[in-house]
């Protein structure tokens, strides 16, 4: 009897504890506040991460291309992120994935 209520409560306990586990690509992306300009998948006053993802699929230099961009703003007068370069390839890979 006190089994299923512990797999229920470790079931819940994973549920509720999703937000907090946010990897460091989320927290960046969070409190750059890049939602500002950018969704999933509908373009507001950037891009979509989708077109993106669209855009460099199967391109070798993708995450280098931006990284940079994510670093220096690139040639569209992109917020600067300060982040270090493995918190941007994070960031870059959740871009990346979306469709």
């Amino acid at each position: 009897m006190k089994l299923p209520f512990a797999i229920a409560a470790a079931f819940a306990t994973v549920a509720l504890a999703g937000p907090a586990l946010a990897g460091p690509a989320e927290d960046i992306i969070a409190k750059e506040k890049c939602s500002k300009c950018h969704t999933e998948k509908t373009t507001k006053k950037g891009p979509s991460w989708a077109s993106v993802a669209e855009k460099y699929k199967g391109k070798a230099d993708a995450e280098a291309k931006l990284v940079n961009m994510l670093k220096t703003g690139g040639p569209d007068d992109h917020n600067k992120v300060a982040a270090s370069d493995a918190d941007l390839k994070a960031v870059i890979a959740v871009v990346l994935s979306s469709k």
